[in-house]
């Protein structure tokens, strides 16, 4: 499974169990990248979505476990730690700022996986956003 996450400079996702930012345009991208895949996500997540690209989402607060090989996982409140062993790939996306967080993106997640590709585009919200790619290394 491929997984996408959002973090501050930190790696912060979450402050008091809420999102950090959100911005459609890395809404966007996602759906682009997941474009003849599936893209899962659970209840919480699937709220930030336009409602005329809801039927495009698999839905499920048990998605971790639900997703297959080559499917994306966009992943905000989830614990990543029990299916480590499926990941394939990791596509961070920065917000480039520092945000109040509680909850972090736990580095050993990346143990094992190198930075593949980096690009930036201007969000809605944000003015730079960076894409980063981690896969694993061979």
């Amino acid at each position: 499974m491929i997984i996408l996450v959002c973090v501050d400079d930190a790696g912060g996702m979450l402050f008091n169990h809420r999102r950090q930012s959100r911005d459609r345009v890395v809404q966007n991208d996602m759906l682009e990248l997941a474009a003849g895949s599936r893209l899962w996500m659970n209840t919480y997540s699937v709220g930030q979505f336009p409602e005329d690209v809801v039927p495009e989402i698999s839905v499920s607060d048990d998605f971790l476990e639900e997703a297959r090989a080559g499917e994306y996982c966009f992943v905000e409140d989830a614990d990543l730690s029990a299916c480590r062993a499926r990941m394939e790939q990791v596509i961070l996306y920065r917000w480039n700022r520092r945000y109040p967080a509680d909850a972090y993106l736990d580095p050993m997640l990346l143990e094992g996986f190198s930075l593949t590709e980096t690009s930036e585009f201007p969000g809605f919200s944000h003015e730079k956003i960076t894409r980063e790619c981690w896969g694993l290394q061979k």
